[in-house]
């Protein structure tokens, strides 16, 4: 299969709005924070604030609020009862953080469980301390009200492997297993192989299942110096996350990326067989990365990212054959004040038109910082 390619073109029918904003707060990272649609249908979401001063640019690099373990930041909840047209205010620590005093406290959800993963008000949580780290751990959480509460975080086994990072990625097989997708980092730091875990039978332990990349790069496509930090490093894959397709395939996102300020794409990977074997299958973009998936109801897939490259902003591709191939790039913004954006949470508002959570900073904002105040913003366009 040859691939066509047309310049990219402006969204249909755009509409932007903010969702939170604090002229002293760093919003940020939705994607990893933690997603999810209820029973009844209500999109429940999660993003980080930090308490930050937009005086100095250096005071809102990732590296010193990543670092601060916590300190001046909180857990917001926003929720949306109309598919993500309107959101709720908003909900601080109702979803709590792990840290690293947790290890070792719980080592199984056997207190609270058993769960019946397909009971759509059952919803699960999965994150760690250190991502990204040799020492990085990874924990799970469960909800049986729709998030209203949550279980204490359990640690995940390692299983013999060396670490364990996540970022709130589960799915559920037909079957009710739910599935989480992980990242394990080598004792280096440089080496990340995502990876998926399975629950047991009464979802109140889980194992792992199966390895979705090779153990190593064969194209050295982000090999580098390594004269940055873990966050700033080159990394071929990680940020896996799984969806589940009506034919029973599972797609699995990765983010790779040479330079996370721009140098970043996303790739699609699948599984056939329930998440026990994976395959490549297509890389989805040029540039943008980590890519939220949404299987439409008329079967297409929409892939939404943040656009770290000028003009920085938001983009989304279509895909008409399962992933195989993906169409002209979509521009649903390009007025970014920097690379500092992106991580969206992409959803189906009604057929044919899809809506994005993220966060973003935009250029036209008096307050400037390598960009504006960092908010989390809401998007819905239309597909032709």
């Amino acid at each position: 299969m040859i691939r066509t390619f047309a310049p990219p073109h402006p969204a249909k029918d755009v509409d932007h709005t903010i969702v939170y904003r604090r002229d002293d707060e760093f919003c940020a990272w939705p994607y990893t924070m933690g997603f999810w649609q209820t029973g009844s249908g209500e999109l429940v979401a999660n993003f980080m604030s930090l308490d930050a001063d937009y005086s100095d640019a250096a005071k809102v690099s990732h590296d010193l609020l990543g670092e601060r373990g916590g300190r001046a930041s909180r857990m917001v909840t926003v929720r949306s009862l109309d598919r993500g047209q309107s959101w709720g205010d908003p909900e601080f620590d109702a979803y709590p953080r792990v840290s690293a005093a947790e290890s070792g406290e719980h080592s199984d959800l056997s207190r609270w469980g058993p769960f019946n993963f397909l009971d759509g008000d059952v919803l699960v949580g999965n994150s760690s301390t250190d991502f990204g780290k040799p020492e990085s751990r990874a924990f799970v959480r469960v909800s049986k009200d729709a998030g209203a509460n949550w279980t204490p975080a359990a640690e995940l086994p390692l299983d013999g492997l060396h670490s364990l990072s996540a970022i709130n990625s589960a799915t559920v097989r037909p079957d009710g297993r739910c599935l989480l997708f992980l990242t394990l980092v080598s004792e280096d730091g440089w080496n990340r192989r995502p990876l998926v875990y399975a629950s047991t039978d009464d979802g109140t332990g889980f194992h792992f299942l199966s390895f979705i990349t090779p153990k190593e790069d064969p194209y050295a496509a982000a090999e580098g110096s390594w004269k940055s930090t873990y966050r700033f490093g080159g990394h071929r894959w990680f940020y896996p996350r799984g969806t589940m397709l009506p034919s029973g395939r599972i797609l699995c996102t990765l983010r790779c990326q040479r330079d996370p300020t721009g140098v970043m794409w996303s790739e699609l990977y699948f599984s056939d067989d329930g998440g026990l074997t994976w395959e490549f299958l297509s890389r989805i973009n040029d540039f943008g990365a980590p890519g939220s998936l949404v299987a439409m109801e008329d079967g297409r897939l929409v892939v939404v990212y943040g656009y770290r490259l000028k003009p920085y902003g938001i983009r989304a591709v279509v895909s008409e054959d399962d992933g195989a191939s993906w169409g002209p790039e979509i521009i649903v913004r390009d007025d970014g004040g920097s690379w500092d954006l992106g991580y969206p949470n992409a959803f189906e508002v009604e057929p044919g038109k899809i809506g994005a959570l993220y966060y973003f900073n935009s250029r036209h904002d008096p307050l400037q910082a390598n960009g504006g105040v960092r908010h989390i913003a809401r998007s819905i366009f239309v597909l032709e």
